[in-house]
């Protein structure tokens, strides 16, 4: 079974996550566009039963786009969100792919706020886009 491993910039938080991730998406929202200094966020989820966390983490729950609530955990020291929980997605935990830095990662496979989404982006391959 894959494990893989996501840390923040100064390797005091960590996330390992065992097994394939149940959604891979692209997500336009502004408020990813703001957590991430990009035009958008690349996320992984994964069954909270497959995960294993360590370190210290500082929480910061706001409302999503879609009115759902959302914590997100980042390092104390560096600030990188490692991790974050939807409450719409009870049992799971999504993990930003660029903590994993592994440029083999799996591709999305849905674009969600497309209706955000920057004109000069364009998200290639078998994905479903959402407005």
């Amino acid at each position: 079974m894959t494990k893989r491993r996501a840390t923040c910039v100064c390797g005091q938080l960590a996330i390992e996550v065992e097994g394939d991730p149940i959604r891979i998406s692209v997500c336009h929202c502004l408020e990813c566009q703001k957590r991430t200094g990009s035009a958008f966020g690349v996320q992984a989820r994964f069954p909270e039963t497959s995960v294993r966390i360590e370190g210290r983490s500082t929480e910061f729950a706001r409302t999503a786009d879609s009115g759902n609530r959302v914590t997100h955990s980042f390092c104390p020291e560096c600030g990188t969100t490692v991790y974050y929980k939807l409450a719409a997605a009870p049992g799971s935990v999504g993990v930003p792919i660029g903590g994993f830095a592994d440029p083999s990662f799996p591709p999305p496979r849905i674009s969600i706020y497309e209706d955000r989404m920057h004109p000069w982006i364009a998200i290639a391959g078998e994905v479903e886009h959402l407005a």
